[in-house]
């Protein structure tokens, strides 16, 4: 049974003073949990021991936990008192939805998987970066596949143009060496999350950075050659054990990513634009026709590549409409979805 006195077992597990601290004086007796996977029905939890039984108080709704989450337990019983704040927390927005569907919580750096081949996506991968610069997680481009293309450069070069200082490997996911260029990012205490389209190699990604003796081995499958689309391998979240330390959660492949919500997230995908913003002559120019825009000279100087604005501009209108607005009379505001 993990305790706050276990710091060494607290911290293979990827606990820190962020969480750590936020446990009060009269929870000390508490015992400190990781959910390392959720059901419709249930949670599965681990402590440095290894997996161990969690109960849900009366009512709870799983939906509002998500793999990598730290909560604290009562001793014997094992039933959930409370969750703890997250320092970082996946999420989208799905359609027809206001709420946001919890992906991983507390994720150091989100590996963004996709394949050298009809999978590579520019535009599917910039929402993926949206979403991590959004949870606060650091985000890293993994080209997967590399061995069948006849230059995998052409690739990495499309990837590293997407963000700022984005970081980009390139790996043979069967390969026992794949897991070598991702260390950085997999040290002692560290949680990584994989997403990216099914057929990609996640879940082979994982078996590797698990090593040969992990206790479970996540299914994979082949991909079609006629258009690179691979079955779902992966049906739900769970938190794997990374060989010589650290943490790894698998997601199911994502068919939809709307951008949604997510301010925040496109300003740092497109830091060129938003640190010219200030210097337009409008305070709410839209770099489309105000004069005196400084984004605008910037696409005239040759600066700024005027494909980069276009994209900007259609994925911060798709923000717009989609994320949801409070309506109604003050202290009883609902959520609705904008008009288009």
């Amino acid at each position: 049974m993990t305790g706050l006195s276990d710091i060494a077992g607290l911290a293979r597990l990827g606990c820190s003073a962020f969480f750590t601290d936020q446990v009060r004086a009269e929870e000390t007796e508490l015992l400190v949990r990781r959910i390392s996977s959720v059901h419709r029905d249930r949670l599965d939890a681990i402590d440095a021991s290894g997996p161990v039984p969690i109960e849900l108080p009366p009512n709870s709704n799983t939906a509002d936990f998500a793999v990598g989450d730290w909560v604290l337990a009562a001793p014997y019983t094992g039933l959930l008192m409370r969750r703890l704040d997250r320092q970082t927390v996946l999420q989208r927005r799905t359609e027809g939805a206001f709420g946001q569907q919890l992906a991983a919580a507390n994720v150091d750096t989100l590996f963004i998987v996709t394949s050298c081949n009809a999978d590579f996506n520019p535009s599917r991968l910039e929402r993926y970066l949206i979403m991590a610069n959004e949870a606060g997680t650091q985000p890293v481009i993994v080209l997967t596949k590399t061995d069948t293309v006849e230059d995998a450069q052409v690739f990495a070069d499309q990837a590293l143009a997407l963000q700022r200082d984005l970081p980009v490997v390139m790996v043979n996911a069967l390969s026992p060496d794949a897991t070598a260029p991702l260390q950085p990012w997999c040290g002692p205490g560290r949680t990584v999350a994989l997403v990216g389209s099914s057929g990609v190699g996640k879940s082979t990604l994982v078996n590797t950075l698990a090593g040969p003796d992990a206790e479970t081995q996540q299914k994979t499958g082949a991909i079609r050659e006629a258009d690179a689309k691979g079955r779902h391998t992966t049906t739900a979240r769970s938190l794997h054990a990374i060989s010589g330390g650290g943490w790894v959660i698998d997601t199911p492949g994502i068919r939809t990513l709307y951008v949604s919500d997510v301010t925040d997230g496109i300003d740092t995908l497109f830091a060129e634009i938003t640190e010219l913003a200030p210097h337009c002559r409008f305070r709410d120019c839209t770099h489309a026709h105000e004069p005196g825009c400084a984004v605008q000279a910037a696409v005239k100087a040759g600066t700024l590549d005027a494909a980069r604005l276009e994209r900007w501009r259609t994925l911060s209108s798709e923000n717009r409409d989609r994320t949801p607005v409070y309506s109604g009379p003050k202290g009883n505001k609902t959520l609705r979805k904008k008009k288009y």
